[in-house]
């Protein structure tokens, strides 16, 4: 940076680069329990506009709705199961409450011979014991088969309705895959390709592209804020405060000229590598909107500094 001079304020001229205040990098999506490579095959135009909630890129879609028919598929398997299953516990509890029922009756009337047993010889008074006990012991084990088959069809039909609910949760895993692979605009702004290794080259992504998990896409920006990030020296520095101004001059625009304000300035100074010099990181906001103010443009600033 090299002073000029000025009869009300000396004049720093700094070199940076125009970013916009409000901007969001997109990414490939990584989809739970699929390859870590996915194809693109909807990608928006460079240097669209976008609101809220528009679509900015599709990636492919067909292995992950071949498993969502699968696993709906199987949720309908399961469920016709578990209603088979309950029916039919249903129909056997009916059928071991008659056979209990039966038993119950016999036992009820083996009880009443044995109180026959005064008026009876010793022969019928020992067969109406012997079938009382027979009774009651087949009641008793018909209540405790009963109690043993419940448990075994509860056991049955729950196993059945956690095979449900897994298939369930591979559905809901499934179709939230599918939404992250349908990338919508978090904002309203103007759309930047990044660039990709395609080929052995850089370029932005085009459809058809197989991309990795986390691989930069696309940015938002919103055109109507833009700064420009700048370094001031050490000694300039310190002058520097809210009500600083400077001009901005674009390079790839040389007859645009705007205005800008200090919007911020970093604390800590850097230096670069075995030099002495120490730069100060700062903001200027940039106080006009014009359409050829993009992000990522070389700018030159000429800083309007108090004299000392």
């Amino acid at each position: 940076m090299e002073p000029a001079a000025s009869d009300s304020a000396r004049i720093v001229r700094a070199t940076g680069t125009t970013q916009a205040l409000k901007a969001l990098s997109v990414r490939v999506p990584q989809i739970s329990g699929q390859s870590s490579r996915v194809t693109l095959v909807h990608l928006i135009p460079n240097g669209s506009k976008v609101a809220k909630g528009d679509l900015l890129a599709e990636f492919d879609l067909t292995a992950l709705e071949d498993e969502e028919r699968e696993t709906v598929a199987k949720i309908q398997d399961f469920t016709h199961q578990v209603e088979e299953r309950v029916a039919k516990a249903r129909s056997d509890a009916a059928k071991r409450i008659s056979q209990m029922e039966e038993a119950r009756a016999e036992l009820s009337r083996a009880q009443i011979q044995l109180k026959k047993g005064p008026i009876l010889n010793q022969i019928d008074r020992l067969k109406n014991e012997e079938k009382a006990v027979a009774a009651r012991a087949k009641f008793d084990s018909l209540s405790k088969s009963h109690q043993f088959h419940e448990a075994e069809e509860k056991a049955a039909i729950r196993v059945l309705e956690l095979k449900q609910q897994r298939q369930q949760v591979t559905l809901e895993r499934v179709r939230s895959n599918k939404e992250k692979l349908m990338i919508k605009a978090p904002q309203d702004g103007m759309v930047a390709l990044e660039n990709v290794w395609r080929n052995g080259s850089q370029g932005p992504p085009q459809e058809g592209d197989q991309l990795f998990a986390g691989q930069p896409v696309l940015r938002i920006f919103d055109p109507l804020q833009m700064v420009v990030d700048a370094a001031v020296n050490e000694p300039d520095f310190a002058v520097l405060s809210q009500q600083t101004t400077a001009k901005v001059y674009l390079d790839a625009y040389p007859d645009a000229t705007f205005s800008a304000r200090l919007e911020s300035a970093s604390p800590v100074a850097s230096s670069g590598l075995d030099s002495p010099v120490r730069v100060f990181a700062a903001r200027f906001r940039v106080e006009q909107q014009d359409p050829r103010l993009l992000p990522d443009l070389s700018a030159s600033l000429e800083i309007a500094l108090p004299k000392p």
